[in-house]
């Protein structure tokens, strides 16, 4: 189930600076609240969640000029969520727990 929440780590210059204070950014489910979003970012990961923000992106505006013209698309919305770790404790976003568990056996 934590899989179906947490659908993707956001790794941005400002992310990659936040992850030092152990400060992590999720792309998650529109539909998950923040204790849904802690218990999954918990079982996956297996830290302890001290604080989540979430915020719901909004619908961008994309416009792209192609040979054949101006193209006008949009970005979809997604649901963020900033995650805060108790002190000490850091995640590597690109190894989920689940798959360093079977790596070990």
């Amino acid at each position: 189930m934590a899989h179906f929440i947490i659908r993707k780590p956001i790794l941005t210059e400002k992310a990659t600076k936040l992850s030092e204070k152990s400060i992590y950014t999720f792309e998650v489910a529109s539909a998950a609240n923040k204790i849904q979003i802690a218990a999954a970012i918990e079982k996956q990961f297996g830290v302890d969640v001290e604080q989540v923000r979430t915020m719901t992106m909004p619908l961008r505006r994309k416009s792209q000029n192609t040979r054949k013209g101006v193209q006008h698309g949009v970005k979809s919305r997604h649901k963020k969520a900033i995650v805060v770790l108790k002190a000490g404790q850091t995640i590597d976003v690109f190894t989920p727990m689940e798959v360093k568990a079977e790596a070990e056996m």
